[in-house]
């Protein structure tokens, strides 16, 4: 899998400079970070909702759109692939395996000095979901 994000990792620094009429990369990057940031989010909801209805194959779509759309953010904020492997190894090497990091103080005050307590994530209810287009 890292090859292929590190491939699209450097077809996105090669758009980004195209013209923004025919590349989405380049007019991305002509509208700066936050329309960026606005892309992945879209994505990512779009991810959830498909997941959500137990679409999978409009999961598969909607999460190569939201691979890109975080490696066109990554570019943008000069963030490399390898940092983020390199994130994960380090997570690997406190957790095992390579999970996200604990939000509880308790769990975390093991591995690392305490964080500010984040705020809860609400989760999904209903059973169906729409997406806007």
């Amino acid at each position: 899998m890292s090859d292929s994000l590190d491939r699209l990792y450097q077809a996105v620094l090669a758009a980004k400079d195209l013209d923004p009429a025919i590349s989405r990369t380049a007019r991305l990057f002509q509208r700066g970070p936050a329309k960026m940031a606005k892309k992945l989010a879209e994505e990512a909801i779009e991810v959830v909702i498909d997941a959500v209805n137990g679409n999978s194959d409009a999961v598969i779509r909607e999460s190569a759109d939201l691979l890109y759309n975080l490696t066109v953010l990554w570019a943008s904020a000069g963030v490399r692939p390898e940092d983020v492997w390199r994130e994960m190894e380090r997570r690997e090497d406190l957790l095992g395996i390579a999970e996200k990091l604990p939000k509880s103080t308790i769990k975390m005050s093991r591995v690392s000095p305490p964080r500010i307590a984040r705020r809860p994530i609400v989760a999904l209810e209903g059973r169906s979901l729409r997406k806007r287009h």
